[in-house]
């Protein structure tokens, strides 16, 4: 019998393409991803997949990693939160670092007067909540949202989206009482008194004012294509809402810490909402939502009525602290506004050599580019070609918009300058390709 050893042989190396297969065979098909790769690490404003492949992330999982990819401060508060404990269920056994984080948010959000925070898991689910929290306050069934908005996928979030495909095609029927009107896009034609002036018919042609909870909208459009929400619009839905006792709920999850050149897009008008939804770039990765609002209409349900078994876990609430620590210790929000006008800057300079490019726009690093081709039309092919580019040569970009035409930037705020500069360079050659 032979007994020499017998050398073992080496595991094969993951690939891209062999994991993509076992993801069709094992996930469905409605669950779509951006990009047929798979990551192995992330350090700040870079990614690496199996293959060792590196790419710029100007995504940061849409708009979640305002502070990048494992920021030193986040993880160990993390490390430190896993050595005491990791859930006890807020609503069962409640643990400080949770109202402390509740009273750092009621501090720091827009508006002087007494607020309260409710911690969830999602965006989508802070959204169902300032939902639940607007009727049970109003005691109203209403609620009116914008076209191109994007609440959401549950049924609540999807009712309330304003885009069909591919958020809303073949889940219907969706819950009653919910409308919408157009959102002043004026490069699309719609003026804000083309806006106002269909939540006037809407008053007089499908629900009284009287009966309606709440008007809801993202300062930015987020999915929708970047659109900024103009400072008379969001005057003017403040006057009706006071006018007929509605509720105006700010939809902040995208646009939320730092990402506008302010802690809150919302800090851009001089108007204040009644409930603010917060999400993504909160706990700067880990699951975390809440909805932030006036005291008195956030203590309308009762006790039980708000909740969720894994609402405002632990880590969580850790990464959270940390986050807010960075944003104010390394001036993020500062930075968003310089780095935002440096691309605004680059976009308008590729005009010249891009006659596609028909739009740039944004808030602070909020930042999109929009298509259109030679008729004046929106162009999602030469969009995608776009992406696809950048792709290739190493870099991540998310698109947008009703029509497919926009591209939306997203890199962390704690991007390094060489970073930045070398995406900046690969989104050039890409459109000039």
């Amino acid at each position: 019998m032979n007994t020499a050893t017998v050398a073992p042989i080496a595991a094969a190396r993951p690939n891209n393409a062999g994991i993509d297969a076992r993801r069709a065979a094992a996930t469905p098909r409605g669950v779509g991803i951006g990009f047929p790769f798979y990551a192995e690490r992330a350090r700040n404003a870079e990614l690496w997949d199996v293959e060792g492949r590196r790419f710029i992330d100007f995504g940061s999982g849409i708009a979640v990693l305002n502070t990048g990819h494992c920021h030193p401060r986040v993880m160990e508060a993390v490390r430190s939160q896993l050595d005491r404990f990791t859930h006890t269920a807020y609503q069962v056994v409640p643990y400080e670092s949770a109202v402390a984080l509740a009273e750092r948010l009621n501090h720091i959000s827009p508006g002087n007067h007494p607020k309260k925070t409710a911690f969830f898991t999602t965006g989508a689910e802070a959204v169902e909540n300032a939902i639940k929290i607007a009727r049970c306050a109003t005691r109203r069934p209403g609620v009116i949202a914008l076209s191109g908005a994007f609440h959401g996928r549950t049924f609540m979030g999807m009712a309330l989206t304003g885009k069909v495909a591919p958020y809303k095609s073949g889940f219907g029927p969706f819950p009653g009482s919910i409308y919408h009107v157009p959102a002043p896009v004026a490069l699309h034609g719609v003026s804000v008194e083309d806006s106002l002036a269909a939540i006037d018919r809407l008053f007089k042609a499908d629900i009284d004012p009287e009966q309606v909870a709440a008007i809801i909208l993202e300062p930015v459009q987020g999915e929708g294509g970047f659109y900024i929400q103009p400072p008379e619009f969001m005057r003017a839905v403040r006057e009706i809402c006071d006018r007929h006792g509605i509720l105006m709920i700010a939809d902040e999850i995208q646009t939320g810490f730092g990402r506008t050149g302010s802690l809150f897009a919302m800090d851009h008008y001089d108007v204040v909402p009644d409930l603010m939804t917060i999400a993504k770039s909160l706990a700067g990765g880990l699951p975390l939502s809440g909805v932030v609002g006036r005291a008195e209409i956030m203590d309308a349900p009762a006790p039980g009525g708000l909740g969720g078994t894994y609402a405002g876990n632990p880590l969580a609430i850790a990464a959270a602290h940390a986050v807010l620590d960075v944003i104010e210790d390394e001036q993020l929000a500062p930075r968003a506004e310089r780095l935002g006008q440096r691309l605004k800057a680059r976009l308008v300079a590729l005009r010249a050599t891009v006659p596609q490019i028909s739009d740039v726009r944004g808030l602070g690093a909020m930042v999109a580019v929009e298509f259109a081709g030679k008729d004046g039309k929106p162009d999602p092919d030469f969009t995608r070609q776009v992406q696809a580019r950048a792709r290739d040569a190493g870099l991540l970009l998310l698109t947008c918009g009703v029509y497919a035409n926009v591209i939306r930037f997203l890199f962390p705020l704690t991007i390094e300058e060489s970073v930045l500069e070398e995406g900046l360079d690969i989104l050039a050659a890409a459109m000039q390709a």
